[in-house]
């Protein structure tokens, strides 16, 4: 079944915000990329690789908000995964 959400307008200006800063981690900057690449509806679904670390990044105190907002839309369009 087809992943049909995808990043919102404002999620995909916080995601380019994180994109154009000097100052963001490389991993913020990985998942950002993945929200921004989803803003159209028939793109890809988030990896498992990315999903996992936007999850990292919504669990970091240190993260910034638009970090934060790219990191959540890129996990909510992530696959769902089976339990093992």
């Amino acid at each position: 079944m087809t992943n049909r959400k995808h990043t919102s307008a404002p999620a995909a200006s916080a995601a380019s915000r994180v994109l154009q800063s000097p100052d963001t981690s490389p991993r913020s900057k990985s998942v950002a990329g993945a929200a921004l690449r989803q803003a159209r509806p028939d793109q890809a679904e988030t990896s498992r690789k990315v999903a996992t670390k936007a999850s990292e990044v919504l669990r970091d105190g240190r993260t910034s908000r638009d970090s934060k907002t790219a990191a959540g839309s890129a996990e909510a369009q992530a696959k769902g995964h089976k339990k093992r």
